[in-house]
């Protein structure tokens, strides 16, 4: 009876350890590193660097646009509204 106990503890033990083993290797599409080696994984976040960068500098110059003059403002708005008006037609 202990020897049946003894094998059935191993069984399941060697079930956890080949689940955590199989968690470590390359999974390809999907995977956590998805099978990129070190250089393209650095090139990718040189690339997202740089689209973050850009980002930061469009959120600079809308922040430096002047505000509208009230004439300004009423030309456009009379502008959306025939726009919308033409586009119900």
């Amino acid at each position: 009876m202990k020897v049946l106990t003894f094998l059935l503890a191993l069984t399941l033990a060697s079930g956890s350890a080949f689940a955590q083993r199989s968690e470590r290797e390359p999974r390809g599409a999907g995977g956590k590193n998805q099978g990129m080696s070190k250089d393209q994984r650095e090139r990718m976040r040189q690339d997202m660097r740089s689209v973050y960068q850009d980002k930061g500098g469009q959120k600079g110059q809308q922040q430096q646009q002047r505000q509208m003059t009230p004439q300004e403002r009423e030309k456009l708005r009379r502008d959306i509204q025939d726009a919308n008006r033409d586009l119900r037609r």
